[in-house]
């Protein structure tokens, strides 16, 4: 079955074959027990990652590759810990418990960087006014980043296996724990932990908006205004149910 997907990734067009993993790319947890994947794999998506776009091409990350088993399961432990503490202080947030990791055969984790945001755009001290630039850097600093994950899951996607984005490793307490477990300097983030694996089932593609109510024309349409009760809808009939 996989050797027949690949076989018709092959005869389709370039925009197709990205089209088409892109709507493969699915946040999974559930991932197939006692399987493996080679390193030439996970460099192959490493080399995705790589020609990610990054503001001023800064390339203000790094990657941890983990396929050590011992390793792995060491990081698992901290977003277990994790997942224990937000049950507490996240309740209702789905998504919440870790027990998924323990079949991943890998894990990326995009180390942000931040003293490359002096590579952006500065205020000049001599300028009166608001210094528009600083939260600008931090939308900078962060897209790079996502461009960098987004880039990862696509890859991985293309490589017939399946992933999850975790971002809590960004948060202080188990951002301390994976600097003292894989040695990073602790002012850098772990803003970005992939946890891959083979999927389990065919998950298949979730729910995306239409075009026509999200594209605007040449001006934003007010029509395709999504009001307050729609938010509220989706709060309590799915993200905190």
């Amino acid at each position: 079955m996989k050797k027949a997907k690949s076989a018709n990734l092959q005869s389709k067009k370039p925009h197709r074959i990205l089209s088409e993993i892109m709507r493969r790319r699915r946040s999974v947890r559930q991932f197939e027990r006692g399987r493996k994947v080679t390193r030439d794999t996970l460099l192959s998506v490493a080399e995705s990652a790589r020609w990610a776009p990054t503001g001023a091409n800064s390339q203000c990350w790094d990657l941890i590759v983990i396929d050590d088993p011992t390793v792995r399961d060491a990081v698992i432990e901290i977003f277990v810990e994790q997942s224990k503490r937000l049950f507490v202080k996240a309740k209702g947030f789905p998504a919440v418990s870790k027990a998924y990791l323990a079949n991943t055969v890998a894990i990326f984790i995009v180390v942000g960087d931040p003293r490359w945001k002096v590579a952006f755009p500065q205020h000049n001290k001599d300028e009166e006014g608001p210094d528009e630039y600083a939260a600008n850097n931090e939308n900078i600093y962060f897209c790079s980043l996502g461009a960098v994950i987004q880039n990862i899951q696509l890859a991985v996607t293309a490589q017939g296996l399946t992933s999850a984005w975790l971002s809590g490793g960004g948060e202080p307490s188990t951002n301390q724990a994976l600097s003292d477990l894989l040695g990073y300097p602790s002012y850098l983030s772990a803003c970005g932990t992939i946890p891959v694996g083979y999927p389990k089932k065919d998950v298949g593609m979730r729910y995306r908006r239409p075009l026509e109510q999200l594209v605007h024309w040449n001006g934003y349409a007010a029509t395709q205004f999504r009001p307050q009760g729609m938010l509220d809808y989706y709060l309590d009939r799915y993200a905190l149910s």
